[in-house]
Parts: structure tokens; sequence; C-alpha cells
């Protein structure tokens, strides 16, 4: 379908679909298929001499794992964990599925799986890791003492407690046997490439499923201050395993690491910049305001709304018709008993902020195609989406109170519903002001 022309009078139906063009190249982008192949010649200086392992975890790592089947040639073979319904058939890679945001039991016994490749092998030796968003619950081995319902436990909290997704990591690494360059620790003396989709803001290789083959600059301290920031009470092994600061994890300058590399194949700005070349090459102006803006949800959405309203009556900093486009990840603070979800809470407070801004559209979703629990990317906004919801008996005021931007959009029909898009380079979201 072609870009909407702005300067003659347009649907909203053809805005709507153009919004949903631009988020479908956002995923397209980062498809493992397309952006992994490349990396895969950083192999080939070391991996012929011995065995290739390939191992990893993620919402993607089923989908890098057939990209690695389909453009290597040579022998190989592994074992990736990745979240129920994300997985893909490979012929010589193991896939196993666990649960994501919080781990299980499935996850656990399929990441003591995983360390079986990873034993015993030597320096002619090549560990390929896939790693993607959601790793750090799908590759799962807490340390000794730490129970895994003691891990659910505080996974749980901190997915409620509104938490940045560095701190939820930080907490998660000094829990863990695997995350937190543990991983790369293992396999030591073999050589490991780590190819990574970044979901996290800034791209950090260590907040990438926690960095399971990086160096860990945090310590013990920082994890159990950030619990105690967010008044998160853990069970008593967790509290004595962080004040303790037994079982550090491996630092920066650690030789077990020394041969360890890890490569980007696919970030949250490219996935942005692949929307904005459509929305240019249609004549429409897009901006990239940033691509790891953080925050709770819903004040981002009033900051975006004061920008955006600018903008429209003022011709400042941009002028319209134009497309704003951000990623990051926001928080949210559950207070309510709604469904929750990033992107639908962003969007439930831009649409309250702008009140029925004429001529101004959006959708925010995750590029995994899962908002917060639900198997929802995300959702749009219109000019009268306040008022259709009206119309309904809904209060919008009353359903962000809640948390409850799930059952507000999916009443309206405005949600959006990908689902799994097997990759995810966080969250994506698209402004027309038209």
């Amino acid at each position: 379908m072609s870009a909407p022309r702005l300067d003659r009078p347009v649907s909203p139906t053809e805005i709507v679909a153009f919004l949903r063009r631009l988020f479908a190249a956002g995923i397209a982008s980062a498809q493992p298929e397309t952006c992994l192949p490349p990396h895969l010649a950083a192999v080939l200086p070391f991996a012929p001499k011995g065995r290739l392992i390939v191992i990893g975890a993620g919402k993607a790592s089923a989908a890098m794992a057939r990209a690695v089947e389909d453009h290597w040639q040579g022998s190989l073979s592994g074992l990736v964990i990745t979240r129920y319904g994300h997985a893909v058939p490979c012929r010589r890679i193991e896939i196993v599925e666990a649960a994501h945001p919080v781990p299980d039991a499935a996850g656990l016994a399929a990441t003591r799986r995983l360390l079986a490749q990873v034993t015993g092998l030597g320096p002619d030796d090549c560990v390929l890791c896939l790693v993607s968003g959601g790793g750090s619950s799908l590759l799962t081995l807490p340390l000794p003492g730490i129970a895994l319902e003691d891990k659910r436990a505080v996974h749980r909290a901190l997915l409620a407690s509104g938490a940045s997704i560095a701190e939820m990591n930080c907490v998660r690494r000094h829990l863990s046997a695997v995350k937190g360059g543990r991983l790369a620790a293992l396999c030591h003396p073999a050589r490991v490439l780590t190819l990574a989709i970044s979901d996290v803001p800034g791209d950090h290789p260590v907040d990438i499923a926690s960095g399971p083959t990086v160096a860990d600059p945090t310590t013990c301290a920082d994890a159990l201050a950030i619990l105690d920031r967010y008044r998160i009470v853990p069970p008593a092994a967790v509290r004595e395993r962080l004040a303790s600061g037994a079982g550090e994890s491996p630092k920066p300058g650690d030789p077990r690491l020394a041969g360890s590399e890890l490569r980007l194949v696919a970030t949250p700005r490219r996935a942005l910049a692949a929307a904005a070349d459509i929305a240019r090459q249609a004549g429409i102006p897009a901006y990239i305001l940033g691509d790891a803006i953080e925050g709770e949800a819903r004040e981002v959405g009033k900051a975006m709304a004061g920008i955006v309203r600018h903008v429209a009556r003022h011709g400042q900093p941009f002028a319209k018709p134009c497309l704003l486009l951000s990623g990051g990840e926001t928080t949210v603070t559950v207070r309510g008993t709604g469904r929750g979800g990033r992107n639908v809470e962003f969007l439930l407070a831009l649409a309250l902020a702008l009140d029925g801004e004429p001529g101004v559209y959006a959708l925010a979703g995750d590029t995994d195609g899962i908002d917060g629990l639900e198997e929802t990317a995300g959702a749009i906004i219109t000019p009268d989406t306040l008022a259709r919801a009206a119309a309904l008996g809904i209060a919008a005021p009353a359903s962000l109170a809640n948390n409850d931007g799930h059952g507000f959009f999916a009443a309206l029909g405005d949600a959006v519903v990908t689902g799994p898009t097997r990759t995810n380079v966080n969250d994506f979201r698209a402004i027309l002001i038209g």
C-alpha cells in the first residue's frame, strides 16, 4: 500500500494502514534471516579447527538458529531456548521452549542441557551464542542456595515495580549461574562469538539477555540497593546471597572472557531508520527523536503530547505534515488491576493529553509482538479515540488509573496483534501529524 498523501483529504483507514506498514518495516529490518548472515564470516577463522557449538536464548533465538543453519555449510550442533510459541523448525540445532517473562522449570532444565553442550571444550572449539530479548528469563539457572521459586518471586516483583530494564537485569545477573559473563567463563578456553539482537536502551551488551557472555561491571551490592530502592523484600536466600557478595559475577579483565567477542546484528535504531526511510520515500518528513527513551510510560506519553501539540499548532520544531519516531523501553508501575502493557499505557496517556487534537494518529508497539504480559503488540490512537471510548461508556482516565490499556484498546478494536515476530528490538512509536 502506498503512503497517504497528506496534502489532500485522506481517510483514517489509509493513515492507520500506513502506520501499520511502518511498524511492519521496523520488524522486518530486524529479522534474523536478513540481519544475521553477514556476521557469520566472523566464525570462519577458527571454527574449522574444532567443533562449532551453537547455543542461545531469547525470543529471536530460534529464528537466529534457523538463519545459522541456512547459511552455514560446515558441521555444527547445539541447543537454543526460546519463548513458548516462538519456535521454528531446525535440523541440527535443538529448539526448546520455556516461559517468559517469569522463568519456569522448563527453562531451568533446558539451561542445564545447554551447559552440557559446552562442557569440556578446548581452545580449537568455537561457541556461537545467539541472544536476544527475553533471554534473561529463558536462560535460567539460580546460584547454589537459591531456588527457582525464589528467582520467580523476585522477577514478578521487579516487573511490577517500575524498575528499568538495566536495574532488573542487574539483579538477575547476581542471582544467576549463567548470566553476567558466567556462560562465557564456563565455555573457556573455547572461543566465544555472541551475535545479539538488542532490545535494550543504549544497546549495552551487559543488558541484552543479562549479558551471559560479557563481563559485568556491576556488583551484588548494586543489586541489593535496587531491591531496597523499590522496596522489594526478597526471599531470605536471595538477600543473604547478595549481602554476602558470594559468587560475584566475572568482571572486566577476567582472563576467562579474553576469547569472547560480541557483535550487534540488529538494534532499535535500525528499525526506526527503516520506518523513516519508507516515510521519506513517500514524501513525509520523518524525525527520530531517540531510540533509548525511558521513564514511566504515562509520563513519556504526556511529554510526547506536548511536543506533538507544538508541532501541530505552531510548526515547531518541525513543520507538519511529519512523522515522529521513537523507541526505547518505558516502565509501568502497576497500581491497578488491569492487564497493563507499557505501549498501551503510553498511548492512553498520549490520547488523554492530546484530547482529540485534529490530524494526529499514533501507533506504539513492542517489536516482539508482546506488550507486557499480553499476546498483543500494542495499539493505535486516532483523533476520535476518546470520543469513541466515551460512546461505549469507557472512561479513559479510569482505564489509565487501572493500568488497563489493553482492555481499553481491545474494546475499541484498535489493538495491534502481530503474533510472535521472532525478533525483538524494543518498543516502536510512530506519531503522524497531518
